[in-house]
């Protein structure tokens, strides 16, 4: 637990009033919204202050959430509540202190709820955000697999357990992801992971069917190398897991930045056409071509272990959006789409948090977690790749197959 949480007690409680700033005034004189269902959720969080992760989801499973303008209650009960670094600019705890969560010091007793064995029916564990250091490859060092170790002992210890959803990618270690993997297979626990990335609107809503022949693919991103990267890279891998087949895992990657990008580009070992395709179907900020705008692009190469070859554009200035092309065999124009993220309203979290909540409520993944599996995997050499000057990785280790 931060050293923080200690010191900051008064100022924490004193907060209230700021947060309250942040609802409608009649907000804080109702009783609390009546879930939808009767499960029981602990939530685990790295912090919580406004638009970070914790409230883009956790708030929704306590306070309930719109899309397009319609309203849904909350999804399940928030049981308890876990922060490991509370600041200045904390709403979690006035939050929980004016909905009757009670927020815990440590991760067993917000399983537990002061039992002694495990009290809840599912786990969100949502450690994006907060200070942690970064290590030599500059990824930032997440505590999710340690968060996720203290569920799944409690699990043991209880005899015991039940759906966890962990947002965004597994680890930034392939070697803690795949543990983490492995414990949910051995104790048979429902499990997700992922982003808001393949579950929000898509303009068009492309939808492939299951046993598309994709002959190439290309996702388009921004923003910070691991951090969006990620988001990226989901944006293909959503789309490529329907090709015929199924997913057969990747074989190599590589990381590309500047000149060696764009000169990949015109030794056509990524697909300029997908690029142009994409970005046809989003907002753009940048006047001038995306090869001027984007001189210094990063491209992330991914070769997938049955043939397929695709990449992950990542854009420093034309774009601020994600988005994805792909060719199909025996058709002439790419088929692409934008993943829109519609702001303020944030409906993207509000999808993400129905699909979380649906295993909750079922204990059956909307879906596999083997796509996050496969997606950290490939980005965990990527960053390999990177800090080696742009060398290719080899992933014998990535041979993961799985059917959507």
């Amino acid at each position: 637990m931060s050293k923080q949480l200690h010191r900051r007690g008064f100022l924490a409680g004193t907060s209230a009033l700021g947060a309250s700033l942040l609802l409608p005034a009649a907000t804080w004189a109702r009783r609390p919204p009546t879930p939808a269902s009767d499960k029981k959720v602990a939530a685990i969080v790295t912090t919580y202050h406004r638009y970070s992760h914790a409230d883009n989801i956790v708030t929704r499973f306590i306070e309930g959430y719109s899309i397009i303008g319609r309203s849904f209650p909350p999804p399940c009960q928030v049981a308890s509540l876990f922060i490991d670094q509370v600041n200045d600019a904390d709403i979690g705890r006035p939050l929980a202190h004016h909905w009757e969560v009670p927020v815990h010091r440590n991760i067993r007793d917000a399983l537990t709820l002061g039992t002694g064995k495990l009290a809840v029916d599912g786990v969100l564990i949502v450690a994006e955000q907060g200070e942690y250091p970064l290590n030599k490859l500059g990824q930032k060092l997440y505590p999710r697999r340690q968060f996720f170790e203290q569920v799944v002992n409690v699990f043991r210890d209880s005899k015991q357990s039940v759906p966890v959803f962990i947002d965004k990618h597994l680890s930034y270690s392939w070697d803690d992801a795949r543990w983490m993997y492995e414990q949910g297979r051995e104790l048979g626990f429902p499990m997700m992971a992922g982003s808001s990335i393949p579950v929000t609107h898509r303009r068009p809503d492309l939808r492939p069917a299951v046993g598309i022949e994709w002959e190439r693919a290309l996702s388009v991103g921004y923003g910070h190398f691991e951090v969006y990267g990620f988001h990226t890279l989901e944006g293909l891998q959503v789309m490529a897991e329907r090709r015929r087949g199924g997913e057969t895992g990747v074989r190599g990657v590589q990381c590309l930045e500047g000149k060696a990008a764009w000169e990949a580009a015109r030794a056509n070992r990524w697909d300029r056409q997908l690029l142009d395709a994409a970005l046809s179907r989003m907002p753009q900020r940048g006047k001038r071509p995306v090869h001027e705008d984007d001189a210094n692009a990063l491209v992330y190469l991914v070769d997938y272990a049955d043939g397929l070859r695709a990449a992950s554009y990542m854009s420093p200035r034309h774009v601020a959006e994600f988005g994805f092309a792909g060719k199909v065999r025996g058709e002439a124009e790419p088929q692409s789409c934008w993943y829109e993220l519609p702001k303020p309203q944030r409906d993207h979290f509000s999808l993400l948090t129905q699909n979380v909540a649906q295993m909750m409520i079922t204990g059956k993944p909307s879906y596999p977690v083997e796509r996050t599996l496969l997606t950290t995997g490939v980005l965990a050499a990527l960053m390999e790749s990177k800090g080696n000057a742009g060398r290719r990785v080899d992933t014998p280790h990535l041979g993961i197959k799985y059917q959507v």
